[in-house]
């Protein structure tokens, strides 16, 4: 359809049709089943306005859509077709690592690739839109959502993001395997004052715009065809009244022309904020805001309608969201095909085939994290020389052996009983030198999780089990315990203020390596938790987040050595829960501490606990060691977009910096290093960070390989909101900084001039 059809047919439709198309509801509103993953408030709709609806959510049956789309168009005064959206976060049936697992690849092209994966088996189910990518900066672990955003920098999370957006839509949103992005949650989402899920965000506006709008931004430049708004309050307004947010930020200064939802009855919940008296006002302060799509309540079918006649909101408002919706619809190719790629026996074709389990399998050990490997306990049936790896016997237990539940909170195969656990491919391996053992409950007895109490070993059972398991320790040469979160314990509503193992675990963790000092923990965790007991306890631990549908296999992988874990953590850990909200590119204030030798007292920091990172952002170990040349600079200075801003004669300084390392793999196996590159401004208009990420590289050699690896440096990485409120680099000393993590040593000087 041409633009001209599509504004005449706008100008055709009734009041009624153009705000039936500015409501979200689920296929339950038609009498068919959904995954309902917010407040389930119940809607009672008229036949004429059900016939109005103009999207649905919650639903990735292709026959279900097939009967619904037919229905709806038939039913529609001008025949428009419907748009079913659904979370498909991290894979759809084939389940891919939890996102902040994918931050700790450092690959946007690893990611990019599960991406589009994730929508060719979506788009076969019938769904046109995926509330993903989630790209708000997360840097307090005690929020449960975390678990969906790649992590707590700002580079990192736009370049993921941006890789996210290309593999959902690729050039052509309306290809065949493709859905429509929606970026989420604008804005500021991911800084809840305590870690509160839902609660409010206060963010400087230079904190706001230098860091948490450039993953946001990143996926609008991606081209991503629809946004959906926050349930925070940013400067006191809810984002889905917020005018300033939305039309003035997201469509004026950042460009974004696509289609602006609101999350999950945010707009209802405007009056709770106590901003909107009732549903009307609801309806009228979003609808001014710039909010298109109403998800999940009836606001705007009810209000809008009568507040356009009273005068009370222009219908030019109601025509421009309309706009966006159909123009969304034409893209995704649906008034010439409504059903797109829905097609129940294509559905049996992709979904979970063996192509994308291997790409599950091959991406997973990108993802997790050794954070400690003493002597050596990893990768298990190591031959050393001395014939003391063969033969060993392994004793494998913890909660998570036999466990299905391998995958994120926000993810829904619908055959999850299918997933294999551990027990199942190490039994497939038919070693007789396994040991297995429960070894104790996932939680504590009658623990309650968001509402549901969750059965599991009583104290009496518990207590058999980790007994048990000790017996069997004792006869192993090493343990493997398999440790972590319960799936409720982390995501949406899934706030907490211990960021410990559960209990019952680290009483199994304590006894077994009492008895065994070649204890492993392997850990699946949905945020970074407190790891010090953890670690003075277990010789090695594997940090394997949430791998998904292959990740059973993927851990053996790794485990035994066939692959390494090449992840690093693009997220602090803490030392305590007190630490939160931790992020390495603090400030250094005032007062600053350099070192652990330096006095406490009057220092930034804590008197009861190191000021730093547990484990730092972009840490992490692999099975070979790696050595960094210091670092060289191709030239001292770098010229500023604006010399005569800066004042200096910029002659002889380089239009851009080439800052290299040498990497050499000084271990005995293959393995892969992730090279970053951070900056710091030493001065500013505004205090800088004491360090940024700018530039990362995965590098993978050979033992004994060497390998120049260099990053350009130019002005406009330099940029950065000033106190003048305009955006642009300032002149002054900068270092560069190359190694293996945040905390990196390795640096260089150069000037702006």
């Amino acid at each position: 359809m041409t633009a001209q059809d599509l504004e005449k047919l706008l100008q055709e439709m009734s009041l009624e049709e153009k705000v039936g198309q500015m409501v979200q509801l689920s296929p339950a509103v038609y009498g068919k089943d959904s995954v309902i993953t917010g407040p389930a408030g119940e809607v009672a709709l008229t036949e004429e306005k059900t016939a109005l609806i103009g999207s649905l959510l919650g639903t990735g049956d292709p026959e279900v859509i097939r009967r619904i789309q037919k229905e709806a168009v038939a039913r529609q005064p001008h025949h428009i077709p419907m748009l079913f959206m659904l979370d498909v976060i991290n894979g759809d049936q084939t389940i891919f690592p939890i996102n902040l697992a994918l931050g700790c690849s450092f690959d946007p092209d690893m990611a990019e690739r599960t991406a589009s994966i994730a929508a060719r088996e979506a788009s076969a189910a019938g769904v046109h839109v995926t509330f993903a990518p989630m790209l708000d900066l997360v840097r307090d672990a005690r929020w449960g959502r975390v678990m969906e955003s790649p992590g707590e920098d700002p580079t990192l999370n736009a370049r993921i993001g941006e890789a996210l957006v290309h593999g959902f839509q690729g050039e052509n949103v309306g290809e065949p395997g493709r859905v429509a992005a929606c970026l989420k949650h604008f804005a500021g989402y991911g800084a809840p004052e305590g870690g509160r899920e839902y609660d409010n965000v206060e963010l400087s506006e230079q904190t706001f715009r230098n860091d948490y709008l450039t993953a946001y931004q990143a996926a609008v430049d991606a081209g991503c065809r629809m946004a959906m708004t926050s349930f925070n309050t940013l400067n006191r307004v809810p984002s889905s009244a917020n005018r300033v947010l939305c039309r003035q930020i997201l469509r004026g200064e950042m460009g974004f022309d696509g289609v602006l939802i609101s999350d999950y009855a945010a707009v209802e919940e405007l009056i709770s904020h106590g901003i909107a008296a009732d549903r009307r006002e609801a309806a009228k302060l979003a609808v001014e805001a710039g909010v298109d799509i109403d998800m999940m309540t009836t606001c705007y079918l009810d209000n809008l309608p009568d507040l356009v006649r009273s005068g009370e909101v222009p219908e030019a408002l109601v025509d421009e969201a309309v706009r966006r919706i159909l123009r969304l619809k034409n893209d995704l190719g649906l008034f010439e095909n409504p059903y797109k790629d829905a097609d129940a026996a294509a559905v049996q074709n992709v979904w979970c085939c063996d192509a994308f389990r291997k790409e599950a399998r091959a991406s997973a050990p990108e993802t997790f994290v050794l954070l400690k490997n003493k002597e050596n306990l990893l990768p298990l049936d190591v031959d050393t020389g001395d014939g003391s790896g063969g033969g060993e016997k392994i004793l494998f237990a913890g909660p998570y052996l036999d466990s299905h539940a391998l995958y994120g909170s926000w993810s829904f195969p619908n055959h999850p009983e299918e997933i294999p656990t551990l027990r199942e491919r190490l039994e497939q391996r038919g070693d007789g030198r396994f040991l297995y053992a429960r070894g104790c409950g996932m939680l504590p007895d009658k623990t309650v999780l968001t509402d549901h109490p969750l059965s599991d070993l009583t104290p009496a059972q518990n207590v058999e089990a980790v007994d048990a398991a000790c017996r069997l320790a004792a006869e192993a040469d090493r343990v493997v315990l398999f440790l972590g979160e319960h799936i409720r314990q982390t995501g949406e509503g899934a706030s907490r203020t211990s960021l410990r193992l559960p209990e019952p675990q680290m009483e199994l963790l304590r006894r077994v390596s009492a008895v065994n000092r070649n204890t492993i923990a392997v850990l699946f965790t949905g945020r970074p938790l407190v790891l010090r007991e953890v670690e003075q306890l277990a010789g090695a631990v594997l940090c394997v987040w949430r791998p998904g549908t292959e990740g059973a296999q993927a851990i053996l992988d790794v485990l035994f050595g066939e692959t390494e874990p090449s992840g690093r953590l693009s997220m602090s850990f803490p030392r305590a829960e007190g630490q939160e909200p931790l992020y390495y590119s603090r400030f250094q204030g005032g007062r600053p501490r350099f070192s652990a030798s330096d006095p406490k007292a009057y220092r930034i920091g804590y008197i009861d606990e190191d000021y730093w990172a547990y484990h730092a952002f972009g840490a992490g170990e692999g099975y070979t060691r790696f050595s960094y040349s210091p670092v060289s600079l191709s030239a001292a200075k770098l010229c500023g977009a604006d010399p005569d801003r800066a004042g200096t004669d910029a002659s002889g300084a380089a239009a851009q910096i080439t800052a290299a390392v040498t990497l050499t793999n000084t271990g005995r196996r293959r393995g892969t290093e992730i090279v970053q590159m951070y900056l710091r401004d030493r001065t500013g208009s505004v205090v800088r960070p004491v360090r940024e990420l700018k530039g990362f590289r995965r590098v993978t050699l050979d033992p004994g390989e060497s390998r120049e690896i260099p990053f350009v440096i130019a002005e406009p990485m330099l940029r950065f909101i000033r106190l003048d409120g305009t955006f642009g680099s300032e002149p002054g000393l900068f270092d560069v900084y190359i190694g293996h993590d945040s905390t990196t040593d390795n640096s260089a000087a150069f000037a702006l001039v």
